[in-house]
C-alpha cells in the first residue's frame, strides 16, 4: 500500500486549521491535523515542501519507519512546527492503518482500557459570580469536570476569560494584542473564586484552573497551597517549565496536584517532571508531540511514575486531533482526563466526526480508523485568516508569559 497523494488543506471555519490528507495507491486515505495556532502558514509550508515530497511512493504502513525519517532525516530535531507536521503524517498513517484494517483506532493500539472519556469544559465569567453561574450550567449539561477562570478586578483581560462562553479562541487579531497582567492581583484574587464555587456547587463535580505560566515557582507554591482546601483536580501551567527543576520547590510546599505539557514536543521536555515525580498529570497532545507514536512513549514513560495523561484540547486542536485523542485516551492504561472545547457549528460541519459527548464523557464511536473526516469542498468555502494569539505585560510595561 503506498503513498499515491499528499494534500496540506488550510482552512478557517470559525478558525484556522491545517490539515493533511494522505491517500494511498489502494484508496484509503488517512487525515492528520498539524494546526499551530497562529503559526498555521509556517507548519503548511513546512508540510509542502519539505515533507510531503518524501512521502510519494513509501508504504504506508510503516508507520514507525516514516516516524523515524522525519525526526531522524531532519537533523534539525524537535520544536512546535517540526513535531506537529510529524504529528500529522503519523495521525494520518495510524487513520489508514486502522481504516484497512477495518478497526476503530483504539483497538489497533491494543483494545478499550475504559468505556467512555472522562472530560473537562470550560467556564469562565467576568467576576467570581458569572463564572459560579458558569460552572452550575457546565454541571447541567451533565459534565463531571470543569476548568474555572475568573475575571480578575483591576485587570481587563486576565487570561481564560473569553468573547464566549462555548467556543472560546483567544487568537483575535493579525498583529497581537496586549493585555496587561498583575500576579499579586491574581493571587489574591484566585482563592476567593474557589471558596465561592465550592460554596456554591459542593464537592461533587471536579474542578480545575489553569495559571498559564503567569507565576514564578514561589508564587506558584503560594497558591497551590492556598487552594489545598478546595481540592482542585489538577493546577496547571503554573510555572514555566523549561526549566523543569522549578517544579521542585512548588512540589515541596504544596499537594495540590500539578499538571503541565500542552506546549511540549517531545519526552525531553518532560523526562525529569516524570521522572521526579513532580507532577501529576502530563498534557502533550497527540498533534504537539509528534503524534500517536510519541505520545504512547511520553505515556508509558509517565505511567512507571504513576503519572496520568491529561491531554490539551482546545479549539486550536482541530476535531482530527480530538479523535485521534479520544481513541488513544480509550486505549492508554494511566489516562486521567481530556480537556474538551467545543467547536463551532461550522468547524464540525467541516469536520464529520463519529465522537460524542454524553453524561460528562466522550466516546470515540467505532468507525474504522480516528473517526474524523474533512469535507474539502465545504473547507474551500473558509479561506485562511490571519490571526494571533496576545500577549500580556505586565503593570509597569514589562514583557511577561502570555
Amino acid at each position: 500500500m503506498q503513498i499515491a497523494d499528499v494534500r496540506v488543506i488550510t482552512s478557517c471555519p470559525g478558525r484556522n486549521f491545517v490539515t493533511l490528507k494522505i491517500v494511498t495507491d489502494e484508496g484509503v486515505y488517512g487525515i492528520g491535523d498539524a494546526t499551530l495556532n497562529g503559526r498555521e502558514r509556517a507548519v503548511a509550508a513546512y508540510l509542502e515542501e519539505h515533507v510531503a515530497p518524501l512521502l510519494i511512493g513509501r508504504d504506508a504502513r510503516r508507520i514507525e519507519d516514516a516516524w523515524q525519517l522525519l525526526y531522524r532525516g531532519a537533523y534539525w530535531r524537535r520544536g512546535p512546527v517540526t513535531m506537529r507536521a510529524i504529528a500529522a503524517v503519523d495521525v494520518a498513517l495510524w487513520d489508514i492503518k486502522a481504516k484497512a484494517a477495518g478497526m476503530p483506532l483504539y483497538d489497533l493500539l491494543g483494545g478499550k482500557s475504559r468505556e467512555g472519556v472522562l472530560v473537562y469544559g470550560h467556564a469562565n465569567g467576568a467576576d467570581i459570580e458569572e463564572t459560579c453561574d458558569e460552572v452550575e450550567r457546565y454541571i447541567g449539561l451533565g459534565y463531571k469536570a470543569v476548568r474555572a477562570q475568573s475575571g480578575v478586578p483591576g485587570l481587563d483581560k486576565p487570561y481564560g476569560v473569553g468573547r464566549g462562553q462555548m467556543f472560546y479562541e483567544p487568537a483575535d487579531a493579525a498583529l497581537p494584542t496586549e493585555t496587561i497582567w498583575s500576579t499579586s492581583k491574581y493571587l489574591d484574587h484566585t482563592p476567593k473564586l474557589f471558596e465561592a464555587l465550592r460554596d456554591r456547587v459542593g464537592f461533587g463535580v471536579e474542578l480545575l484552573h489553569d495559571a498559564h505560566h503567569r507565576l514564578t515557582p514561589l508564587e506558584a507554591a503560594r497558591l497551590g497551597k492556598s487552594l489545598e482546601p478546595y481540592r482542585l483536580f489538577w493546577l496547571e501551567d503554573v510555572t514555566p517549565a523549561e526549566n523543569q527543576e522549578a517544579f521542585r520547590l512548588v512540589r515541596q510546599h504544596t499537594v495540590t496536584p500539578l499538571a503541565v505539557g500542552e506546549i511540549f514536543n517531545t519526552l525531553w521536555d518532560c523526562k525529569d517532571l516524570i521522572q521526579e515525580q513532580l507532577i501529576d498529570f502530563i498534557r502533550t497532545t497527540v498533534v504537539g508531540a509528534g503524534g500517536i507514536t510519541h505520545l504512547r512513549r511520553i505515556a508509558d514513560f509517565a505511567a512507571v511514575w504513576q503519572v496520568r495523561t491529561g491531554c490539551h484540547g482546545a479549539t486550536d486542536l482541530s476535531p482530527v486531533t480530538m479523535g485521534a485523542a479520544l481513541h488513544f485516551d480509550t486505549w492508554v492504561p494511566n489516562f486521567g482526563i481530556q480537556e474538551y472545547m467545543r467547536h463551532t457549528a461550522e468547524t464540525d460541519a467541516v469536520f464529520p466526526h463519529a465522537y460524542r459527548f454524553e453524561a460528562g464523557l466522550l466516546f470515540p464511536g467505532d468507525t474504522p480508523g480516528h473517526g474524523v473526516d474533512i469535507d474539502e469542498t465545504l473547507a474551500a468555502k473558509y479561506p485562511y485568516d490571519p490571526k494571533q494569539l496576545p500577549i500580556a505585560r505586565l503593570e509597569d510595561g514589562t514583557m511577561w508569559n502570555w
